[in-house]
């Protein structure tokens, strides 16, 4: 890779039939966020990866369960805010609905925020936001939200110093000018670089950013967001930046056709009274283990038996080491007791599904 010296931060001059080299931050944000960016296009986010709330139906019942609690917390309150970030074509806001029990529905004022156009046939129940309403009493949920909010990457030169990393709209990168202010010192902080040639970071500091903004549009409440993510003992050498198109992993590439991104540093993102835990432990609080029916039930309810199976298989798969139930959650209460507890578990008792 070659090595830059000149440039501002983030641009530097035109090059080649590709345009410019500018920081991945930059490139990100027009590749996805655009006007003709990757999630601006008609097929949504589920036309190329699959979130927990696409794998079962269950993750939109578990969130269903955590907004009662901290409707209970709250003292049930009329309006009940439920905020849905990057709510892609509002699946997750119409699951949570229709699972609430109906004494919670009625009070409760869903907002899905997203950049795209309002699907057709959405719930109209369901309101469209470009950004979160302002004072939030209830929860505002961000699943894989923050992995999109763009960063910029850098990278330790030969000589022992980390480096902007600049990149064309082909993907083609180099080395820009050194890391320093702000950056440097989220660097230092949060994501420390040995001093020989190779390793990469993303630098968290928009994610933080971001998060602390929607967060401060919760009056009371919870605000949670559920990611991939890392924390300061395992942060990757070689950073996580990565690109997703039709299901499959692609080289990133900021020209639109793809996803793009990268793992969170939720403890940079958490606020003071804020606690990470993998979403295994937090479902599982939620009531979803992923156990089999007992053997039982196939004798004498094998309807309902094979009901529970199919439900025990999708919970295990949002909740299985190595896959969904590595996620993190991040969980911000506002004004609130933790509704899941210290240690995750429940404070308050509101019934569970039966077939989870």
């Amino acid at each position: 890779m070659e090595a830059e010296t000149t440039g501002t931060t983030g641009m530097a001059g035109a090059d080649g039939p590709d345009g410019e080299w500018r920081g991945w931050r930059a490139a990100t944000e027009d590749a996805l966020y655009g006007p003709d960016g990757f999630y601006r296009r008609p097929e949504g986010p589920a036309g190329h990866f699959r979130t927990s709330v696409h794998a079962s139906p269950l993750f939109a019942g578990a969130v269903a369960r955590l907004l009662c609690r901290v409707d209970v917390a709250l003292g049930r309150p009329a309006p009940l805010d439920f905020v849905d970030m990057a709510a892609g074509r509002g699946e997750l806001a119409r699951g949570v609905l229709g699972a609430l029990p109906a004494e919670v529905a009625v009070r409760t004022r869903a907002y899905a925020v997203e950049i795209a156009d309002r699907p057709h046939g959405l719930d109209p129940r369901i309101e469209w936001l470009p950004e979160p309403p302002r004072h939030v009493t209830g929860l505002l949920f961000a699943n894989e939200w923050l992995d999109n909010v763009p960063v910029d990457v850098v990278e330790v030169d030969a000589a022992g110093v980390p480096r902007l990393v600049l990149v064309r709209r082909d993907g083609v990168e180099r080395l820009g000018e050194p890391v320093g202010g702000a950056a440097a010192r989220w660097l230092a902080r949060w994501w420390p670089l040995p001093d020989v040639e190779g390793p990469r970071a993303e630098i968290g500091l928009p994610r933080d950013t971001a998060w602390a903004t929607a967060v401060s549009h919760v009056e009371r409440g919870l605000a949670v967001a559920v990611d991939y993510a890392h924390t300061a003992d395992t942060r990757p050498p070689f950073g996580t930046l990565a690109g997703f198109r039709e299901g499959r992993a692609t080289a990133p590439v900021p020209d639109g056709s793809c996803d793009l991104t990268a793992h969170v540093a939720l403890d940079a993102c958490a606020l003071p009274g804020a606690r990470t835990l993998p979403q295994r432990e937090a479902l599982s609080a939620l009531g979803l283990t992923g156990a089999r029916p007992p053997l039982a039930l196939a004798s004498t309810d094998p309807s309902a038996y094979v009901r529970a199976l199919a439900s025990a298989g999708e919970a295990a798969e949002l909740t299985a080491s190595g896959g969904l139930g590595d996620f993190g959650w991040l969980l911000q209460p506002v004004g609130v007791a933790d509704p899941l507890g210290p240690s995750g578990e429940l404070l308050v008792d509101v019934p569970d599904d039966e077939e989870q």
